[in-house]
Formats: C-alpha cells, structure tokens, sequence
C-alpha cells in the first residue's frame, strides 16, 4: 500500500512539476530557435525587430511617405493635403485611422523630444515662427502640428489630429494632475472639428475615448455613440473605440460587452468586420493569468476566431481598419496553437506594430516579435518551412 501510494505521489509530482517544467524549457528552447529564424531576412522575409513600424498597425504609404516628409521638415501641409484627399462617406474608415496615427506619431515626437531634452518649441503667435540663430536644425518636436493648428485653425483635419493628440497625451499619463485638463480640452476641440466638418464622424470618435476616461453617463454616452453611427453606421474603427466603454473594466460588465459586440455582429451587412468585433469583446475581458491553451481552444474563443477570420477574408485588402483584426488573430492563434493561421496573418501585416493587443504592452515591438517568433518555432515543429509559408488571407 506503500509503494502505491509512494508511485501515486511520484506520478503527481512529476504530473504537476516536473512535465510543465519540461514544456516550459522546450517552449522556451522553440521561442529562441524562432526568435533566430524570424529574424532571418533569407528565410521568412520578416522586418527586424528594429525596424517595426509602432506608429500603423498595417501598410500606408502614402501615410508613411507624409509622416517621413513631415517629421523631415517639420511642416504640417503634407499631412494637411493628405486628409484632404481622405474624406467622404467611402474614406471614413481611412480618415479615422490617418487620423489616429497622425496623432500617435505626433505624441511620439514630442515624447522623444522630451526624453531627449530638446527643447520643445513653443506654438506661433501670430507673427513668424520663433527664430533660431543655430545652423543645426531643431529635433523633431510635433510642432508642425501645433503651427497646423495655429496657422489653420478652419481645417477640420487639423483640428482633429490635434483632438486625438491630446486623447494620446491624457491616456499616456492617466495619474497626471493635468490628466482631465487635457481630456476636456481633447473635447472641446473634438466639437470645433465637428462643427467644421458637419458629416465626418471622426471628432466623434475621438470623443468616444473622452467620454470612457471621463466616465459619461450611459445615456450620454449613447447619445455621443447615435452622432456616430448617424454618420457611419458600420464603421469598425468607431465600435472599437465604444467597446470597451462597456467592458467590465470601465462602465459596463462582460455581458453588455458582449451584447455591444454581439449585436453589432448579427447586424452587420455582408462584406463587413463587424463580425470579428466579438473577438474584441473576448480581449477585453481576458483574465490576467491567460496563457492556459485550453481556454483558447473553448467554444467561446473558436468561435470568435472563426468569426474574425471570415470577416478579414470578406473586405478589401486593402480596407484600413482590417491590419487590427489581424494584429488580435495572431495573439489568439498563436495562443490557441494554430500556428499555420498565425503565419497567414503575420505575412500581411508584418513590418507593422500599431494595434491591439501590441500597444498595450510597455514594448510594442518586442512583445510582436515574441508572439511572431512563437507562431515560427510552432509552425516548423509542425513540419512547416519558409518555402511553404501559406500566404496571406
């Protein structure tokens, strides 16, 4: 009786410790081997970690070519011109995400320049621009934005970047004295953009993220969340910035999450994203210890999948809100082990970090790279190869 015992407890130890230890080695040894092959330019073609793009979760280059042109010069008409082609009831879903990362990129600038200790120019008066008598040129500093907004203040583009640029200033430092200072400033000059582009539900947007950091009434913010879809009734980029409102996290609970997300979903017209907002809803409400493989293997999170993954290959390639359905299918898939998906979605975005759930981690590119070397080493222990990569959706 003894001895069973003696093998009972032998067999849970080695059960409990001694074999996820093993894993854990062998995963760690499998994330180190892809860590290396993903990386490899002649074998998968994957961007170095370097050079990873936190500023757009999916390719734009026309966005890329006016963010180089500005960032060079320091002048704000090449983004001016830019949105001015970006408008319309068929570019909204554009505009909002030139808008967003026009912003993001102008809160890293001045990030930069801060850390650097630069200097930061102060905004134009009405006369010339502050004069510098050094032959060196200024570091890039985000005041081409400010003067964009100075010298134009009539341009509804300009005043949107800079809504959604101070939105990006008050949720980088959420425990700042200034933080609801520059929230409600964020939306006083969200209702200026409105009033000067009556149709364009981007300022809306924009105030999506005011009203959930400024804890609107539900009511108002139902009210805020009509003027949107009055103008854009299915745009994906605006139910992403209103889902978490309804998360248990801020103002709701898992089932208004789910119930936002659900019915959106099932409302949706045919050749949509809406349906992998589901996904989203699941993110929102993942439990902090959450890299158990079975919860990923549930019927909940498969079906999400599923549901994303159809929505991704019903639009456009092309459309700018899909990079963010795919950037979230990779963390779920390769969490879920379905390594040869995670290629596919990997093949398309790669190069490209500016999306959930990557910029929420205080290491965008790393934590991208991480999960991308995991779906590698998970897919040649699969048998898989860089030759027959499947190619993107």
């Amino acid at each position: 009786m003894e001895f069973l015992l003696t093998l009972i407890l032998v067999g849970a130890v080695v059960g409990l410790f001694v074999v996820p230890m093993m894993r854990r080695r062998r995963a760690v040894k499998d994330a180190e081997q892809g860590m290396v092959r993903s990386t490899d330019r002649h074998s998968y073609g994957f961007v170095p970690t370097d050079r990873l793009d936190v500023r757009l979760p999916g390719p734009d280059p026309e966005l890329v070519d006016a963010l180089a042109e500005v960032r060079r010069t320091q002048d704000w008409r090449p983004a001016a011109q830019l949105l001015a082609l970006t408008s319309g009831g068929g570019d909204w879903e554009l505009r909002w995400q030139r808008v967003q990362s026009l912003a993001g990129a102008a809160a890293m600038e001045l990030r930069q320049a801060r850390a650097e200790g630069a200097p930061v120019d102060a905004p134009p008066a009405d006369g010339p621009e502050n004069v510098s008598f050094s032959k060196e040129p200024k570091a890039a500093d985000a005041r081409w934005l400010r003067h964009w907004r100075a010298e134009q203040p009539q341009d509804p583009g300009g005043a949107q970047v800079y809504a959604q640029f101070l939105v990006w200033q008050a949720l980088s430092d959420p425990g700042s004295a200034d933080h609801r200072i520059v929230l409600e400033e964020a939306r006083n000059v969200a209702h200026e953009a409105a009033a000067l582009s009556a149709e364009d539900p981007t300022p809306y947007i924009t105030e999506l993220f005011v009203a959930r950091s400024l804890s609107y009434r539900k009511a108002d913010f139902e009210s805020l969340w009509h003027q949107v879809t009055r103008r854009s009734r299915d745009h994906m980029g605006a139910h992403l910035a209103a889902l978490p409102y309804w998360s248990e996290k801020w103002h709701g609970s898992r089932e208004e999450a789910y119930g936002f997300a659900q019915s959106a979903a099932g409302a949706a017209p045919a050749g949509s994203l809406l349906p992998a907002l589901p996904l989203f809803a699941v993110y929102e409400h993942l439990p902090d210890a959450n890299l158990v493989r079975s919860m990923y293997q549930s019927k909940t999170i498969e079906d999400a999948i599923e549901a994303a993954e159809f929505a991704v290959d019903s639009v456009a390639d092309d459309h700018p809100v899909r990079p963010h359905v795919l950037h979230l299918l990779i963390c779920f898939l390769v969490r879920a082990e379905r390594y040869e998906e995670a290629m596919e979605a990997l093949r398309i975005v790669d190069g490209y970090v500016g999306a959930v759930p990557w910029v929420n981690s205080e290491n965008p590119t790393g934590e991208y790279a991480a999960y991308r070397a995991l779906a590698v080493a998970g897919y040649e222990s699969e048998g898989g190869n860089a030759p027959s990569t499947p190619p993107g959706h």
